[in-house]
């Protein structure tokens, strides 16, 4: 690495993860702390000199949402009041990226806001994966590395002996990011046509493709209360599938999505650790499968501190 000092923090968000990215680039984790005031307001202390530093801060905005999006706020604020040369946001999820655009009268533009909250915080550069819509990069006027999950959920399947795939996309929104997938795998692709009466709702109409016969993965960018996923499986089977798997980079799984995949004809759900699973949180379900986006995540950020083409890393 350069000359540069590299100074790696986290908040409570995802802490495995960012000892496992400690451990790959072969930084301690920097030494800070987050209390909170009898109120709940949230207080945090940077246990060490940052002057000077290239600070990277590894924190998740998943649940509870709210409590480590401030976090973070705080800690880059924290990290830019004691001169740190340049801060990097590292989200492996980024919240409230949902809420994108207007669908109709009166109604918010959060992605953006969150943005407009981590600029206005300090940070420098933000590096993320996988997020809702890609068009949200262009909410941030900082550098935005966006990593993509495709690579390492198609690296599994290719190894996993799995014949006859086919990938579909369980919405018209996540077309490109299956077609990705089916790309890497040298598979077709389908798509279910859904459509959604109300959120965490959804009621499929139709299916785009024949998946009669085929080993369907069923691909999208996070599952959240499952609703969608385990709806789509039902409707893969009746129409001639011959079996379901599905996978996602963030595993939200708020409830009660672990008790609707247990149940689900789904054989296999995927997913990474840019959200932790909390069983005492989200329940249990034998049939998921976690992998790692440590080495992913530490490569990039070897490479942003190195001034290195992120980008060369999914050539």
């Amino acid at each position: 690495m350069s000359d540069t000092k590299v100074k790696l923090f986290s908040g409570n968000a995802n802490r495995e993860l960012a000892e496992e990215i400690s451990e790959y680039i072969g930084v301690a984790m920097g030494l800070s702390n987050v209390l909170r005031f009898a109120d709940g307001e949230i207080a945090v202390e940077i246990g060490e000199s940052v002057r000077g530093a290239d600070v990277f801060i590894v924190q998740p905005t998943c649940a509870p949402v709210n409590d480590h999006l401030m976090e973070l706020l705080i800690m880059i604020d924290a990290a830019r009041r004691a001169s740190a040369l340049r801060i990097t946001a590292v989200i492996p999820y980024y919240g409230y990226a949902r809420q994108e655009r207007k669908t109709k009268a009166r109604d918010p533009i959060s992605a953006k806001l969150i943005a407009n909250l981590i600029t206005a915080a300090g940070a420098d550069r933000i590096t993320t994966m996988d997020l809702h819509a890609s068009a949200i990069q262009g909410f941030f006027d900082i550098p935005v590395d966006h990593l993509p999950g495709v690579p390492l959920l198609a690296e599994h399947y290719k190894n996993s002996g799995l014949s006859n795939l086919m990938v579909v996309s369980p919405d018209v929104g996540g077309v490109t990011r299956a077609r990705n997938l089916a790309n890497h795998l040298g598979v077709n692709l389908a798509i279910i046509d859904k459509r959604r009466p109300k959120e965490n709702l959804a009621e499929i109409m139709h299916i785009i493709g024949d998946v009669k016969g085929k080993n369907v993965i069923m691909a999208d960018d996070m599952i959240d209360t499952a609703g969608t996923i385990t709806k789509g499986a039902e409707a893969l089977l009746n129409f001639g599938a011959n079996s379901v798997y599905a996978c996602c980079t963030h595993g939200v799984l708020t409830a009660p999505a672990m008790e609707r995949l247990e149940k689900s004809p789904i054989c296999e759900i995927l997913t990474t650790n840019t959200v932790p699973l909390d069983p005492k949180r989200q329940g249990h379900c034998s049939k998921i499968k976690v992998l790692s986006v440590a080495t992913l995540m530490g490569e990039a950020i070897i490479r942003i501190h190195e001034n290195l083409s992120v980008s060369r890393l999914f050539d």
